[in-house]
Order: C-alpha cells, then structure tokens, then sequence
C-alpha cells in the first residue's frame, strides 16, 4: 500500500508543482500587494501597511460602476443563456433529419473568434455616418425610431453586452445538454408513455431530475465565466471601457495594471480578491443549493 502510494504522489507531483507556481504562489503574492499600501513595481518598495487598498477600491466609482455591469450581466444572461440553451436541446433532442446538422450551426458561434463575433454585433447595432446598422432597420420597419446601441445610453449598451455574452455562451451549454439527454435511460420515457403521462409532465419529473446535475454544472461554471467578463465588452466599445461606462470588474483590475491609469499593482490586487471572494461566496452557495435539488 505505501508503495502504492508513493507512485501515486509521484504521479501527481508534476501538476503539484504547476499549481503550486502558477496558482497558489500568485494568489499568495496578489494577497500580499494587496496590503501594500503605494506599492511601486519598479523599486519594489511601499510606504505603508493595511487595508488602505481596499478602501480606496470599494469607493472608486469606476469599480462601482464595473460591479453594477458585472452584477447585471450575471444575473440576465447565466438564466437566459441556461434556459435558452436547454430548450433548444430539448428541440434537437427530439428530431431525427438533419439532427448532426443542426448541431454544428447551433456550436459555430463558440468556435469562432470572440472579436469577429463582436466586430459582426458593431455591424449588426451600430450607427455610422452611413447607416443605422441593419437592427435600426428592422426597428423603423416596425415604427420605432432608431437607437444608438454602442455609443447610446447606458440600457442601450448594456443590453448589446448582454444579447452579445448570452450568443457566445450558449453553444457550449447547448453541447453539454444534448449530450446529457442523450444519455437518459429511454425506459423511464417508454414507462410515461404507457401510463399516458403528458410531455410536460415528463419533461418536469423525469428529464430535469436527470440531468439536475449538469444543469447546476453549467449554471455554477456560467456564474463564474460571466463574472469574468472582459473580451465582451472590449470587442463590443472598444478598450476604453470607463468612458463608455461599460467596464467589468476584471477590466477595472487589468486598468489598475496596464491602462491609461494603470500601473497600481495594490489597487489591482485587491480589486482581484474582493472578485475572488464575490466568485467564491456564490459558488458556495450554489454548490449548497445543488446538494439538495440535484438528483446524483
């Protein structure tokens, strides 16, 4: 049993020793800058210790505004991209023609590069010299009057963001769902259709049960991807995202870094852990809802 076991560690030392470099060390590191107080990169020195940084954090209004963004964005497109997702799997799960066809359309999106979806969204919503983009068109055909979506008001970007955020994601979960439909036993469905059970029925008692576990998977990992939201908003306004009032939470850290503010590792820091700990308190709370509704 002990050699066993040494062969076991031994195994596991090589991903031991890069997890332990490139996750736990930097953690480690960004926990202490983060008490740094007037930390500077180039002589290495700081003039204070506390918890100054995270005052100045918390009441900065670009890390306001960027947790307000990020905050909206987690909560409209984790359920919306889930259910839309789950319904079309639903959908797929149920065809026979063209079924591997349907499948590949519905996964394009998540293997096409993020900026060359956003640059198609900015052609899509917004308003040039020339045109209003072809969704202004489709919105005066109908009567309404024309809305500048990228450079507009703040409802009108956030709501791009979102249609933006939930079209890259859903790909992916859509992949996932019908991978796991596809895996429930067929006999509970013979035995509701011999009892005569209604497909909604069925759908609610007996295919949600099934795959509760994924379902939680998904929306778990798409609360922790929409917290880390960045790319979207860069491809969509540009990398000037305070003055667009569209930044992220990670985007205010990456600001704090290498922006035109930049170059305040301690803001930076703990910026990045207040995230952790937000990322993480949901997660808990997610994975303790899970115990209790997700059929194992």
């Amino acid at each position: 049993m002990g050699k066993n076991n040494w062969k076991a560690w031994l195994y596991l030392l090589p991903a031991i020793f890069f997890l332990g470099v490139f996750m736990v060390y930097p953690l480690v590191d960004v926990l202490v800058y983060s008490f740094e107080n007037g930390y500077n990169s180039a002589s290495q020195t700081f003039f204070g210790t506390g918890t100054y940084n995270y005052s100045y954090v918390l009441h900065d209004p670009y890390f306001l505004q960027a947790v307000k963004n990020t905050f909206i964005l987690v909560i409209i497109t984790v359920p919306i991209s889930t259910g839309l997702a789950l319904l079309i799997s639903v959908g797929l799960s149920s065809i026979k023609p063209l079924k591997n066809l349907y499948q590949t359309v519905f996964f394009l999106p998540y293997v096409t590069n993020t900026l060359a979806v956003g640059l198609v969204f900015m052609i899509l919503f917004k308003k040039t010299a020339y045109t209003d983009g072809l969704i202004n068109l489709l919105i005066n055909v109908f009567g309404g009057s024309s809305v500048d979506f990228i450079d507009g008001p703040y409802w009108a970007k956030m709501f791009v963001l979102c249609f933006y955020t939930i079209w890259v994601v859903m790909p992916f979960k859509i992949l996932i769902l019908t991978s796991a439909l596809a895996s429930v036993n067929k006999n509970y469905y013979d035995a509701a259709k011999l009892d005569g059970t209604s497909k909604w029925r069925t759908f609610r008692k007996i295919t949600l049960p099934m795959i509760s576990s994924i379902l939680f998977y998904l929306i778990i990992t798409g609360f922790i991807g929409a917290f880390k939201a960045y790319s979207d908003a860069v491809a969509l306004f540009g990398t000037n995202l305070n003055a667009a009032g569209m930044n992220t939470i990670v985007g205010y850290v990456y600001d704090m870094l290498y922006g035109d503010s930049g170059g305040f590792p301690s803001y930076a820091s703990a910026a990045a852990l207040i995230l952790f700990a937000i990322v993480l308190t949901i997660t808990v709370i997610n994975l303790i809802v899970s115990r209790r509704k997700v059929r194992v």
